[in-house]
Formats: structure tokens, sequence, C-alpha cells
């Protein structure tokens, strides 16, 4: 049995648009966000979607609206499932992205999130942000695939053969599925706002198709 996820990064926020830390916490899309959205559904208009999940986070709904409303076949009634929500930073959510990232790298000498996962990796990134945060609820590594996994195990209880199932999820989320069934993928780079990355799940084997998908002429 085999099955596709599309997972699709959120439309714009103005947290996106000032370069601040949001993870857990919310902000409304812009109007390129909802136009993120819109771009997202034209681009997977053809795709008839048997499921339609989104993170429990306004921005992640709003997208999901915007992208079945595109649509060319019926479409499910979207439904949240939290457990692909964004990494959550504790005390850094919020905070200015680049200053985040240079208090959680500094003691390993890193001034940047791209450096850390260069020269670490995203996993011990996560690790690193909880060490740093003062109150320690920023999410490590394992509480992050704790309820990642959660999400793909109830996603793997419902699908059925040759289904398409959308998800739509987080900048950091995506790029660390990525990393974790295909190391070889380069993340340095955040997938774009309304960009679509595709998994074929064949029985226990997770593979990811490509990454960070939003020009016109690419494949969907």
């Amino acid at each position: 049995m085999a099955y596709k996820i599309y997972l699709v990064r959120h439309g714009q926020t103005i947290l996106n648009r000032y370069n601040k830390m949001q993870g857990w916490c919310d902000s409304p899309l812009t109007p390129k966000g909802i136009e993120d959205g819109k771009m997202a559904g034209q681009h997977l208009k053809h795709l008839k979607f048997d499921y339609a999940f989104h993170s429990d986070t306004t921005r992640a709904q709003r997208t999901c609206g915007y992208i079945l409303a595109e649509n060319d076949h019926p479409t499910p009634q979207p439904l949240a499932l939290e457990n692909f929500r964004e990494q959550g930073y504790g005390y850094f959510e919020g905070a200015d992205s680049s200053q985040a990232w240079l208090m959680i790298g500094a003691t390993h000498n890193c001034r940047t999130f791209k450096e850390l996962i260069t020269q670490y990796s995203i996993e011990e990134a996560r690790d690193f942000c909880k060490e740093q945060d003062p109150f320690h609820q920023a999410e490590n590594n394992q509480e992050f695939w704790n309820r990642l996994g959660q999400g793909f195990a109830y996603i793997a209880k419902i699908a059925q053969d040759q289904q398409n199932i959308l998800v739509v999820s987080h900048g950091t989320t995506i790029r660390s599925i990525v990393h974790h069934f295909d190391p070889t993928v380069d993340i340095t780079q955040s997938p774009k706002n309304g960009s679509v990355t595709r998994l074929t799940v064949d029985h226990d084997q997770i593979s990811v198709d490509y990454f960070s998908h939003y020009l016109d002429n690419d494949l969907y």
C-alpha cells in the first residue's frame, strides 16, 4: 500500500514578514500570505485529496482553506492535527530570529540557524534551543519527534492505497521531516511560504519525492 502526503508551508504571516520566531505562537496572514495559499491551491488544484489536515494554528487553518477553495474536485472537511504544528521555541517565541539564533548558537561557535544546522544538525539545533531557554520550555528533538511520530502514525491508520493527503504545516517542521527521511536533501534554505513538499509512504517506508516546490513549472 502506498499513498502521498503533500506538505504545504502556510502563507506568510506578520511575524514572518518581520523575521520573528514563530513556533507555537501565531499571527495573521499578510496579503502576500493569502496569495501564497491561493498559489499553492492553483498548483495542487488538479489533485483529488482524500484527507486534508492543518496544524492547530490559525495561519495553517486559513492557508488550508485557500488551498481547498482552488481545487477542481470535491474536497474533504479539513481537520486540525496538532502533531504537525511548528517547533516550540519556548522563551524565544516572538523574538527577533537573528538575535535568538545568535544567543542559541554562540556557545557552539555559530551565529545563525544556517550555521547551526550545517555544522551540527537540525536535530541538535533543537536541543541547543532548549538548553539556552531559561525556562527550558522549548521543545528538544525527542519531544518534537514524539509528537510528529504520533501524527504520522495517525495518518497511517486512516490512509488507503493510492490516496492523496494534504497537510498544511510549518517551515522548520517540514525541513525536519525532510531531513529525517532523506538526509541527502539540502534543507539549509527554508521552504517558501506556500511551497509544496511531497512524501511517498509505502508500507513502513517514507521517501521524499521533492522539497519546496513553488514555481509554476515545478512538478506537483
